[in-house]
């Protein structure tokens, strides 16, 4: 009676599970399953000493290996493909397949020589005005202009401690935080847009126009000068507590936050300025200007760090204008929609 009951329960199982489940053989007191099927044997077949259930492994056949073959062949031709697609770009031109059929589009210069940068286009450089005015300061009038002046004088005092007389390592500290108002306000503002179903007046654009200004000026410094393993560690920590404190402050007051920016842009000036002097008395070494700030800024070819600092001082200086113009906006009682805003103001 057990030995049918067990029959019965071999025979459902193998029926439902199917051929790929089981891939080894079993006999059971005079029934043999396997990939194959279900087959009978004669009482005489099955041995003596078997008291219940015998089980006999043999080698899987049938579909299960097929379908093996046939993946692992197709795995070695989607290899061969991905090789030869490698080898024919060359070992430091490595091509990138897609199933997508998203090609990188080939740009080139005026001149006609391929352009050699990815994280900007020939259409987004541009010459900056140096001739713009680096003395204006607003008068901190206002409890909340107090407030941005201070707040901006009191953080500058531990950067003077810590970076001294080294401007390299002091611009790229300088650069890791003011890249991060412009992306902050114009992802609030974008947000904003969503939520009351309108438009921002450009503002939204113009702030990270300046956030990725603000960002190649740290991509240009970089090339100048290496940051230590521990003012890599500062940059972790400043960005992380700078970052949360403007998106809040962002929230709470707009006028405030962008005050605080418009100050910090005039710190950035000043800074910028006693970089040059130090050129000029040749305590820093005048290098050659890097490759991407020559095509970036237009520079033409000669352009030395000196130069590359020039133009950096007069981004900031149109960055303090745009940052201010904004506070005012608010401290009149209007919105930023409501003037248009100045993109590509360089």
């Amino acid at each position: 009676m057990m030995s049918r009951s067990a029959t019965r329960v071999i025979r459902l199982v193998v029926a439902g599970g199917g051929p790929r489940f089981f891939s080894t053989g079993a006999v059971s007191k005079g029934v043999l399953t396997g990939s194959t099927g279900l087959f009978r044997l004669t009482p005489a077949q099955v041995p003596e000493r078997v008291v219940a259930t015998t089980w006999v492994r043999f080698p899987a056949v049938g579909l299960r290996n097929s379908s093996t073959l046939a993946m692992d062949t197709k795995e070695r031709k989607e290899e061969k493909e991905l090789q030869s697609s490698g080898s024919a770009g060359g070992p430091d031109n490595k091509e990138i397949t897609s199933y997508w059929g998203i090609t990188p589009s080939k740009v080139t210069k005026e001149d006609g020589t391929e352009w050699r940068w990815s994280c900007f286009r020939p259409w987004e450089t541009y010459k900056a005005n140096i001739s713009i005015d680096l003395h204006k300061h607003h008068v901190p009038s206002t409890f909340l202009d107090k407030v941005a002046y201070w707040t901006v004088k009191t953080l500058r005092w531990p950067t003077d401690i810590f970076f001294q007389r080294r401007f390299g390592c002091r611009a790229m500290m300088l650069e890791t935080v003011a890249a991060v108002p412009g992306m902050v306000g114009g992802l609030l503002l974008h947000c904003k847009s969503l939520r009351r179903f309108e438009h921002s007046g450009g503002w939204i654009k113009a702030l990270l126009e300046e956030a990725e200004n603000e960002r190649m000026h740290l991509m240009t410094f970089m090339e100048v000068s290496q940051p230590r393993w521990y003012e890599r560690a500062l940059v972790f920590a400043v960005q992380g507590v700078f970052f949360n404190a403007y998106f809040l402050a962002y929230l709470l007051s707009p006028k405030l936050s962008h005050r605080i920016v418009g100050y910090l842009e005039e710190e950035a000036i000043h800074s910028y300025t006693e970089f040059l002097t130090e050129l000029d008395k040749g305590t820093i070494e005048n290098v050659p200007a890097p490759a991407i700030a020559l095509d970036y800024w237009q520079l033409p070819e000669g352009s030395t760090l000196r130069d590359v600092v020039m133009v950096v001082r007069a981004d900031e200086a149109h960055h303090r204008d745009v940052n201010h113009f904004a506070s005012d906006i608010h401290y009149q009682g209007h919105e930023l929609k409501e003037a248009p805003a100045p993109i590509g103001y360089h």
